[in-house]
């Protein structure tokens, strides 16, 4: 099976007095070596907010576009992991120290002590796992000169101002899956450091406080209301031609939705979707002539809708909703993170359970607005900022990132 975890920028994560994960904090703060087999590294174009699919999709395909570990054979372990055993016309692999500290991940050549890679710890993006190989993926400036880079990686050019250049560099090591657990402990550890550096006691912060808080707050959401108002939930026909698209554009609501499912971001102005006049972008599509659609992917949701093409009559369940949702997080003091991980205005993960969750934050969202300020020109440091100091009550606006780049012309809609 293939693992991809999510690393990044910026994580407002919990910290109680031991920080989970393989290693002792302390010796990641100076930094631990795991030996493994350089394979090698290759670049892929990204847009600056993909999907966790996206990212796995890219670490799959940069492990298996590498020339020197095209053949090979699969053989399942006592243990029933995956492991991977290289034929003898396999490239030579290069011997390496794997650094990793709160501050970097380093690759040295074992032999020479060369430094073959050195990125700081804030532009790994995700780490994925398969067996005994491990795929670190690290964000680099889209105008850094190629002399930077490893001298086998190839040079792309389709490089594009909003996209982000993506280096994944392939390892083998026995220890492949210690060494992702291992970085994503070092951001856990870096920001533990972060908050003593700004005064604060990462042990003041007990699990039984943070639970004292979340059990005193009240689930937020405007869904709550919302969905409960049979006023906006509405079933209605759209009729259309035979062979005809409806013509609409869908994303996914985002996890964290009180029903997630898919929400209307567009329809083509000659569709019948448009030509309705029942239908308005932020609606969120419960079924489709009876077939529920809550909880399925998007890309099923794609399939159900595409299969309508030669229907002339098309019933739809709706609840009428705003594009933008009203997110509001109650926030106590300082020393109780805020539950989620933001990346240039998006929200990229969020805490099962904690305050952000309970305040209707969702996952795959652009944030909008925060406390009636515009963010939506602010830079991405700016943005981590305002929310690392808030308190008390944080209101802010957001809506599917998807749906923000298709209204704000930054992405071509692909009507269905």
């Amino acid at each position: 099976a293939f693992s991809i975890s999510p690393i990044c920028t910026v994580y407002f994560v919990l910290f109680t007095r031991a920080v989970p994960g393989p290693c002792e904090p302390e010796d990641l703060i100076d930094g631990i070596i795991f030996a493994a087999n350089y394979l090698g590294c290759t670049p892929v174009l990204s847009d600056k907010n993909p999907t966790k699919s996206v990212r796995m999709s890219q670490a799959q395909e940069a492990f298996y576009s590498l020339s020197n570990i095209k053949h090979f054979t699969t053989k399942k372990s006592s243990k029933m992991t995956m492991k991977l055993h290289f034929d003898e016309d396999c490239q030579m692999m290069t011997e390496v120290d794997l650094f990793i500290s709160t501050k970097a991940v380093k690759v040295l050549n074992a032999d020479t002590q060369e430094t073959m890679m050195d990125s700081a710890l804030r532009t790994i993006s995700y780490i994925a796992d398969i067996g005994n190989i491990v795929v670190v993926m690290a964000r680099t400036p889209i105008s850094q000169s190629s002399s930077e880079q490893l001298s086998e990686c190839p040079v792309s050019t389709k490089e594009a101002k909003n996209q982000y250049r993506m280096i994944c560099y392939v390892f083998e090591s026995e220890d492949a899956q210690l060494i992702a657990q291992s970085i994503g402990q070092a951001f856990s550890v870096a920001y533990r450091e972060f908050l003593r550096a700004n005064g604060i006691n990462p042990t003041d912060l007990s699990q039984k406080q943070y639970s004292d808080i979340i059990n005193s707050q009240e689930m937020y959401h405007d869904d709550l209301v919302h969905f409960s108002n049979s006023d906006n939930c509405k079933e209605l026909y759209v009729e259309k031609q035979k062979g005809e698209i409806l013509g609409v554009v869908i994303v996914e609501s985002g996890w964290g939705s009180i029903l997630p499912t898919v929400i209307l971001a567009g329809m083509l102005n000659s569709g019948p979707a448009a030509r309705s006049g029942k239908l308005s972008v932020g609606d969120q599509i419960m079924s489709i002539n009876d077939t529920s659609l809550v909880g399925l992917p998007l890309a099923t949701c794609q399939g159900i809708i595409k299969g309508l093409k030669n229907h002339v009559k098309v019933k739809l369940s709706i609840v009428s909703c705003p594009p933008v949702t009203t997110v509001l997080i109650k926030r106590p003091d300082l020393k109780f993170q805020l539950g989620f991980s933001v990346q240039n205005g998006i929200i990229c993960s969020l805490m099962r359970g904690g305050i952000a969750e309970r305040g209707g934050v969702r996952v795959g969202h652009r944030i909008i607005e925060i406390n009636g300020q515009s963010v939506v020109a602010m830079a991405h440091e700016k943005i981590v900022q305002t929310l690392s100091v808030s308190v008390g009550e944080i209101n802010m606006k957001t809506m599917p990132a998807v749906m923000f780049r298709l209204l704000t012309g930054q992405e071509t809609p692909v009507y269905i």
